[in-house]
């Protein structure tokens, strides 16, 4: 069952994870993980030392990763400044057009919202058309008794 964990890791391509040590540093971080000196041995010391030593490499490989496109955006943008002008309408139009989108989502539970407080607005004004008399409390809550319903 280890080994077959491991060779399902061992089939991310490459491609996907850039260059090839950040590669076999997440595969150690893996394979240290599914290792079966880790399922055996009993000193739980050692397990979290190996398992920590393992991540602490992917990350500085993730680092050093991430420096080399910082270092290549740079020098795009020193070579092509229009380009990243054009990213960053690109993101200000796609950023405009989710908050317009958001502003309609919110304008239509306003205008149902306000919809709702005239509809009580307008229950609130009719018992002030009450009648007047010795009766009316009696008239005013039979009327607002739903009618019985036929049977079919």
């Amino acid at each position: 069952m280890v080994s077959s964990r491991l060779d399902l890791i061992l089939q991310v391509p490459r491609v996907l994870l850039g260059n090839q040590a950040y590669y076999l540093s997440l595969l150690a971080c893996f394979a240290s993980l599914v290792s079966q000196d880790y399922v055996n041995g009993t000193d739980q010391e050692e397990i979290r030392t190996g398992v920590d030593q393992c991540i602490q490499k992917f990350l500085d490989v993730a680092r050093q990763t991430e420096c080399f496109f910082l270092q290549k955006r740079l020098q795009l943008s020193v070579q092509k400044p229009e380009q990243v002008v054009k990213e960053d309408v690109s993101e200000l139009r796609n950023e405009l057009q989710r908050k317009e989108l958001l502003i309609q989502k919110h304008l239509t539970k306003i205008h149902h919202w306000q919809q709702v407080l005239e509809d009580i607005n307008v229950q609130h004004k009719k018992p002030t058309e009450l009648p007047q008399g010795p009766l009316a409390f009696l008239e005013q809550a039979s009327a607002n008794i739903p009618a019985p319903m036929k049977p079919n």
